[in-house]
């Protein structure tokens, strides 16, 4: 194996964090190079067509990073949104991704996942863009996170919806006009209203 390859691929997979196959290819590095480091033990493999380094430090956003490498399109959302933005204690065991409600359901081993389908103005309203490893994290941002854990209060229960909104203004990630606003635009705000009444 050609070092100087050997040390590009190295340091992509540094720089990257989760390497897949077209990565190396954007970099004029064949695929093998994969596969063999693979087989040295520098490269795990989490998933198919997922590799990272055997030894890197996996941090709370490893798992993020995974998944949105593997549905390229998907949003961070409502319990994995809330671990990203601070505003739980718990640790989701799947990572919640949302999809186009009209997208094929995607066929991933690897991490789990927890799909949510959003359609419309919901792809698009309080969606930010964070680049973590040189990729791009889309997640729902502070205030969306808190109205869509009302939205679906079923799945994550109200408990957690609470939690967070107590946290989100304790810990100032969103003013209340901000939430009324999403909350408005998601159709939530009188369910809301008496729990944002009772924080002013």
């Amino acid at each position: 194996m050609a070092p100087s390859v050997k040390q590009r691929t190295l340091q992509l997979a540094r720089r990257l964090g989760v390497l897949r196959p077209r990565d190396l290819a954007r970099h004029g590095i064949p695929r093998e190079y994969l596969v063999r480091l693979h087989r040295e033990g520098v490269l795990e493999r989490p998933a198919r067509g997922l590799y990272v380094l055997a030894d890197a430090e996996v941090d709370e956003h490893q798992s993020l990073l995974e998944a949105c490498k593997r549905v390229p399109r998907g949003i961070v959302c409502l319990l994995s949104a809330l671990r990203f933005h601070g505003l739980t204690t718990q640790a989701p065991f799947e990572v919640w991704i949302a999809i186009d409600a009209k997208a094929r359901l995607p066929k991933v081993e690897y991490p789990p996942l927890r799909i949510i389908r959003f359609s419309g103005a919901a792809q698009t309203e309080g969606i930010e863009e964070h680049v973590i490893r040189g990729a791009t994290l889309r997640v729902t941002c502070a205030a969306r996170t808190v109205v869509d854990c009302f939205k679906y209060r079923n799945k994550v229960g109200l408990d957690v919806a609470l939690e967070a909104l107590r946290d989100c203004r304790k810990q100032r990630k969103a003013t209340v006009d901000e939430l009324c606003r999403i909350a408005q635009a998601r159709r939530m705000l009188n369910i809301m209203r008496p729990y944002l009444e009772s924080l002013t």
